[in-house]
Protein backbone atom coordinates (compact mmCIF):
# COMPACT_ATOMS: atom_id res chain seq x y z
CA UNK A 1 0.00 0.00 0.00
CA UNK A 2 1.31 3.77 -1.14
CA UNK A 3 1.19 5.90 1.92
CA UNK A 4 0.11 9.27 1.81
CA UNK A 5 1.08 12.56 3.59
CA UNK A 6 -1.32 15.12 4.64
CA UNK A 7 0.04 18.51 5.38
CA UNK A 8 -1.98 20.60 7.76
CA UNK A 9 0.33 24.24 7.49
CA UNK A 10 0.47 27.96 7.29
CA UNK A 11 0.76 29.65 4.23
CA UNK A 12 2.14 32.74 3.76
CA UNK A 13 2.74 35.61 1.54
CA UNK A 14 6.31 36.97 2.70
CA UNK A 15 7.50 40.19 2.57
CA UNK A 16 11.28 40.11 2.04
CA UNK A 17 13.53 43.03 2.81
CA UNK A 18 17.28 42.56 2.16
CA UNK A 19 18.67 44.57 4.95
CA UNK A 20 22.53 45.90 5.98
CA UNK A 21 22.21 44.80 9.14
CA UNK A 22 18.81 43.84 11.37
CA UNK A 23 16.82 46.57 12.92
CA UNK A 24 17.78 47.39 16.67
CA UNK A 25 15.33 48.99 19.09
CA UNK A 26 14.71 52.39 18.25
CA UNK A 27 16.59 52.35 14.68
CA UNK A 28 14.70 53.20 11.40
CA UNK A 29 16.70 51.18 8.43
CA UNK A 30 16.25 51.75 4.85
CA UNK A 31 16.01 48.58 3.14
CA UNK A 32 17.80 47.51 0.30
CA UNK A 33 15.02 46.35 -1.72
CA UNK A 34 11.75 44.67 -0.95
CA UNK A 35 9.90 41.38 -2.93
CA UNK A 36 6.94 39.65 -2.18
CA UNK A 37 7.18 35.68 -1.77
CA UNK A 38 5.52 32.51 -1.17
CA UNK A 39 6.18 31.19 2.07
CA UNK A 40 4.66 29.54 5.12
CA UNK A 41 6.16 26.67 7.25
CA UNK A 42 3.51 24.28 5.99
CA UNK A 43 3.62 25.44 2.14
CA UNK A 44 7.56 25.43 2.19
CA UNK A 45 7.10 21.54 3.88
CA UNK A 46 4.54 20.13 1.04
CA UNK A 47 6.59 21.81 -1.52
CA UNK A 48 9.73 20.23 0.28
CA UNK A 49 7.76 16.95 0.22
CA UNK A 50 6.04 16.98 -3.40
CA UNK A 51 9.69 17.36 -4.82
CA UNK A 52 11.16 14.93 -2.55
CA UNK A 53 9.08 12.91 -4.54
CA UNK A 54 6.30 11.91 -1.96
CA UNK A 55 2.47 11.97 -2.34
CA UNK A 56 1.05 15.26 0.11
CA UNK A 57 -2.11 16.89 -0.21
CA UNK A 58 -1.99 20.36 1.61
CA UNK A 59 -4.60 21.14 4.07
CA UNK A 60 -4.81 25.51 4.73
CA UNK A 61 -7.05 28.28 4.34
CA UNK A 62 -6.70 30.47 1.43
CA UNK A 63 -6.98 34.51 3.23
CA UNK A 64 -7.39 37.48 1.04
CA UNK A 65 -4.42 37.66 -1.30
CA UNK A 66 -3.68 34.33 -1.23
CA UNK A 67 -4.63 33.07 -4.38
CA UNK A 68 -0.24 32.50 -5.93
CA UNK A 69 -0.33 30.21 -2.70
CA UNK A 70 -3.27 28.07 -4.01
CA UNK A 71 -1.28 27.97 -7.45
CA UNK A 72 2.43 27.34 -6.43
CA UNK A 73 1.35 24.25 -4.44
CA UNK A 74 -0.05 22.77 -7.65
CA UNK A 75 2.40 23.92 -9.73
CA UNK A 76 4.80 22.11 -7.10
CA UNK A 77 2.41 18.64 -7.79
CA UNK A 78 1.09 19.29 -4.37
CA UNK A 79 -3.08 18.13 -3.96
CA UNK A 80 -4.86 21.15 -2.92
CA UNK A 81 -7.83 19.55 -2.40
CA UNK A 82 -8.35 19.98 1.18
CA UNK A 83 -7.78 24.01 0.91
CA UNK A 84 -10.77 26.15 2.26
CA UNK A 85 -11.02 29.87 1.21
CA UNK A 86 -12.36 32.22 4.20
CA UNK A 87 -12.61 35.83 4.09
CA UNK A 88 -9.46 37.02 6.43
CA UNK A 89 -6.55 38.32 5.41
CA UNK A 90 -3.83 35.63 4.30
CA UNK A 91 -1.18 34.52 7.02
CA UNK A 92 1.74 36.69 6.37
CA UNK A 93 5.42 37.53 7.87
CA UNK A 94 7.78 40.60 7.34
CA UNK A 95 11.56 38.57 7.13
CA UNK A 96 14.31 40.28 7.34
CA UNK A 97 17.88 39.11 5.59
CA UNK A 98 21.19 40.42 6.04
CA UNK A 99 24.22 40.53 3.97
CA UNK A 100 25.43 37.04 5.23
CA UNK A 101 22.33 35.57 4.49
CA UNK A 102 20.79 35.11 7.80
CA UNK A 103 16.92 35.95 8.58
CA UNK A 104 14.66 37.06 11.26
CA UNK A 105 11.10 36.60 10.76
CA UNK A 106 7.40 38.69 12.44
CA UNK A 107 4.92 36.09 11.84
CA UNK A 108 1.12 37.50 11.76
CA UNK A 109 -1.33 34.43 11.33
CA UNK A 110 -4.32 36.39 9.24
CA UNK A 111 -6.26 33.14 7.47
CA UNK A 112 -3.89 30.06 9.27
CA UNK A 113 -5.69 30.65 12.22
CA UNK A 114 -8.96 29.85 10.73
CA UNK A 115 -9.00 26.31 10.85
CA UNK A 116 -12.12 24.11 11.61
CA UNK A 117 -13.10 21.28 13.28
CA UNK A 118 -15.04 20.38 10.52
CA UNK A 119 -12.37 20.96 7.88
CA UNK A 120 -10.38 18.92 9.87
CA UNK A 121 -12.41 16.17 9.90
CA UNK A 122 -13.47 16.32 6.20
CA UNK A 123 -9.42 16.31 5.34
CA UNK A 124 -8.67 13.45 7.70
CA UNK A 125 -11.55 10.88 6.47
CA UNK A 126 -9.75 10.36 3.09
CA UNK A 127 -6.90 9.11 5.27
CA UNK A 128 -6.36 6.11 6.96
CA UNK A 129 -3.60 4.37 9.57
CA UNK A 130 -0.02 4.48 8.28
CA UNK A 131 -0.69 7.68 6.54
CA UNK A 132 1.51 10.61 7.58
CA UNK A 133 0.23 13.89 9.25
CA UNK A 134 2.36 16.62 9.22
CA UNK A 135 1.84 19.68 11.43
CA UNK A 136 3.48 23.19 12.54
CA UNK A 137 2.79 25.45 14.90
CA UNK A 138 1.57 28.07 12.66
CA UNK A 139 -1.86 27.46 12.72
CA UNK A 140 -4.70 27.03 15.04
CA UNK A 141 -6.20 23.72 16.22
CA UNK A 142 -2.85 21.77 16.18
CA UNK A 143 -3.65 19.53 19.72
CA UNK A 144 -7.02 18.75 18.02
CA UNK A 145 -5.72 17.68 14.39
CA UNK A 146 -3.23 14.77 16.77
CA UNK A 147 -6.44 13.55 18.61
CA UNK A 148 -8.55 12.76 15.61
CA UNK A 149 -5.57 11.93 13.46
CA UNK A 150 -4.11 9.21 16.32
CA UNK A 151 -7.70 7.56 16.28
CA UNK A 152 -7.31 6.56 12.84
CA UNK A 153 -3.86 5.32 13.25
CA UNK A 154 -1.92 8.10 11.33
CA UNK A 155 1.50 8.76 11.73
CA UNK A 156 2.06 12.30 13.32
CA UNK A 157 5.07 14.45 12.88
CA UNK A 158 5.18 17.79 14.57
CA UNK A 159 7.84 20.79 14.21
CA UNK A 160 6.67 22.92 17.77
CA UNK A 161 7.38 25.90 15.88
CA UNK A 162 6.82 28.72 16.88
CA UNK A 163 7.05 27.40 20.41
CA UNK A 164 4.28 28.60 22.55
CA UNK A 165 1.69 27.52 25.48
CA UNK A 166 -0.62 26.65 23.11
CA UNK A 167 1.00 22.94 22.73
CA UNK A 168 0.45 22.45 26.53
CA UNK A 169 -3.07 20.83 25.34
CA UNK A 170 -0.62 18.90 22.75
CA UNK A 171 -0.37 14.53 23.63
CA UNK A 172 3.00 14.16 22.13
CA UNK A 173 2.55 10.58 23.24
CA UNK A 174 0.46 10.27 19.84
CA UNK A 175 2.91 11.69 17.67
CA UNK A 176 5.60 9.71 15.87
CA UNK A 177 8.26 12.35 15.29
CA UNK A 178 8.98 15.83 16.61
CA UNK A 179 11.30 17.72 15.19
CA UNK A 180 12.94 20.40 17.13
CA UNK A 181 15.91 23.25 17.19
CA UNK A 182 18.06 23.61 19.94
CA UNK A 183 16.14 26.48 21.47
CA UNK A 184 13.01 24.74 21.14
CA UNK A 185 14.78 21.20 22.89
CA UNK A 186 15.37 23.18 25.51
CA UNK A 187 11.92 25.22 26.21
CA UNK A 188 9.98 21.20 26.08
CA UNK A 189 12.76 19.67 28.06
CA UNK A 190 15.11 22.01 29.76
CA UNK A 191 17.87 20.50 28.67
CA UNK A 192 20.49 22.31 26.44
CA UNK A 193 22.44 18.94 26.25
CA UNK A 194 20.73 17.24 23.01
CA UNK A 195 22.02 13.98 24.55
CA UNK A 196 20.03 14.80 28.27
CA UNK A 197 17.10 16.39 25.73
CA UNK A 198 16.48 12.97 24.50
CA UNK A 199 16.63 11.39 27.51
CA UNK A 200 13.93 13.35 28.66
CA UNK A 201 11.52 12.75 25.94
CA UNK A 202 12.20 8.92 26.16
CA UNK A 203 10.96 8.88 29.47
CA UNK A 204 8.21 10.65 29.37
CA UNK A 205 7.10 9.35 25.86
CA UNK A 206 8.76 6.10 25.03
CA UNK A 207 7.28 5.73 21.69
CA UNK A 208 8.41 9.31 20.28
CA UNK A 209 11.11 9.57 17.82
CA UNK A 210 13.17 13.06 18.04
CA UNK A 211 15.21 14.86 15.25
CA UNK A 212 17.00 18.12 16.88
CA UNK A 213 18.80 20.46 14.22
CA UNK A 214 22.27 22.00 16.04
CA UNK A 215 23.32 24.80 14.22
CA UNK A 216 27.04 24.12 13.20
CA UNK A 217 27.31 20.76 14.40
CA UNK A 218 24.44 19.27 12.22
CA UNK A 219 21.49 17.63 13.29
CA UNK A 220 21.05 14.25 15.85
CA UNK A 221 18.10 12.02 15.41
CA UNK A 222 16.65 9.04 17.86
CA UNK A 223 14.23 6.62 16.20
CA UNK A 224 12.08 4.52 18.70
CA UNK A 225 11.90 0.98 16.58
CA UNK A 226 9.99 -2.42 17.69
CA UNK A 227 14.17 -3.52 18.83
CA UNK A 228 15.11 -0.22 20.33
CA UNK A 229 16.31 2.70 19.63
CA UNK A 230 18.84 3.98 16.43
CA UNK A 231 20.50 7.20 16.99
CA UNK A 232 22.94 8.61 14.64
CA UNK A 233 24.29 11.89 13.65
CA UNK A 234 25.02 14.32 10.56
CA UNK A 235 27.07 17.09 10.02
CA UNK A 236 26.02 20.04 7.95
CA UNK A 237 27.35 20.22 4.53
CA UNK A 238 29.56 23.91 3.87
CA UNK A 239 28.67 26.22 1.52
CA UNK A 240 28.19 29.63 0.97
CA UNK A 241 24.79 31.10 2.66
CA UNK A 242 22.73 33.37 -0.16
CA UNK A 243 19.58 33.20 2.28
CA UNK A 244 18.37 30.54 5.21
CA UNK A 245 14.73 30.99 5.21
CA UNK A 246 13.38 27.74 4.07
CA UNK A 247 16.18 25.85 4.96
CA UNK A 248 14.76 23.77 7.84
CA UNK A 249 11.71 22.91 5.89
CA UNK A 250 13.24 21.60 3.19
CA UNK A 251 15.34 19.57 5.43
CA UNK A 252 11.79 18.26 7.11
CA UNK A 253 9.79 17.69 3.54
CA UNK A 254 13.03 15.35 2.48
CA UNK A 255 13.44 13.53 6.24
CA UNK A 256 9.80 12.74 6.03
CA UNK A 257 9.88 11.09 2.75
CA UNK A 258 13.29 9.45 3.26
CA UNK A 259 11.45 7.75 5.99
CA UNK A 260 8.52 7.17 3.72
CA UNK A 261 10.56 5.33 1.65
CA UNK A 262 12.06 2.92 4.37
CA UNK A 263 15.56 4.78 4.00
CA UNK A 264 18.28 4.11 6.66
CA UNK A 265 18.04 6.51 9.35
CA UNK A 266 21.53 7.65 8.65
CA UNK A 267 21.07 8.05 4.89
CA UNK A 268 17.62 9.90 5.32
CA UNK A 269 19.50 12.24 7.50
CA UNK A 270 22.61 12.56 4.91
CA UNK A 271 19.96 13.29 2.03
CA UNK A 272 17.93 15.42 4.33
CA UNK A 273 21.07 17.65 4.81
CA UNK A 274 22.22 17.94 1.65
CA UNK A 275 18.85 19.07 0.26
CA UNK A 276 18.58 21.67 2.87
CA UNK A 277 22.36 23.08 2.02
CA UNK A 278 21.20 23.30 -1.74
CA UNK A 279 18.18 25.61 -0.61
CA UNK A 280 20.12 28.25 1.13
CA UNK A 281 22.28 28.87 -1.92
CA UNK A 282 19.31 30.48 -3.70
CA UNK A 283 17.15 33.34 -2.69
CA UNK A 284 13.48 32.72 -1.44
CA UNK A 285 11.50 31.04 0.77
CA UNK A 286 9.66 28.29 -1.13
CA UNK A 287 11.37 29.13 -4.37
CA UNK A 288 14.72 27.65 -3.11
CA UNK A 289 13.48 24.14 -2.63
CA UNK A 290 15.34 22.00 -4.93
CA UNK A 291 14.18 19.09 -6.72
CA UNK A 292 15.13 15.29 -5.53
CA UNK A 293 17.14 15.22 -9.08
CA UNK A 294 18.84 18.48 -8.20
CA UNK A 295 19.73 17.58 -4.96
CA UNK A 296 21.22 13.82 -6.00
CA UNK A 297 23.17 15.72 -9.05
CA UNK A 298 24.72 17.98 -6.78
CA UNK A 299 25.66 15.73 -4.08
CA UNK A 300 29.15 16.08 -5.01
CA UNK A 301 29.35 19.97 -5.43
CA UNK A 302 28.12 21.55 -2.43
CA UNK A 303 31.96 20.80 -0.61
CA UNK A 304 34.71 23.04 0.11
CA UNK A 305 32.76 26.32 -0.10
CA UNK A 306 31.81 28.62 3.06
CA UNK A 307 30.19 27.09 6.07
CA UNK A 308 26.22 26.85 6.14
CA UNK A 309 24.64 25.81 9.06
CA UNK A 310 20.89 24.82 9.04
CA UNK A 311 18.48 25.42 11.71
Amino acid sequence: MVMKVLNFGSMNLDYVYQVDHFVQEGETLSALSQTVKAGGKGLNQSIALARAGAEVWHAGCVGQGGAMLRELLRESGVHDDYLCSVDTLQGNAMIQVNRTGENCILLFGGSNQCMTETQIDEALSHFSAGDWLVLQNEINLVPLMIEKASARGMRIVLNPSPYNDRLAEADFGKLSWIFVNEIEAEQLTGCKDPAAAWQMIHVRWPKLSLLITLGSAGCMAWLVTENGVLSAAQPAFPVKAVDTTAAGDTFTGYFITCLMEGMQLQESLRLAARASAFAVTRAGAAESIPTRGEVEQERDCIQGRESFCFG
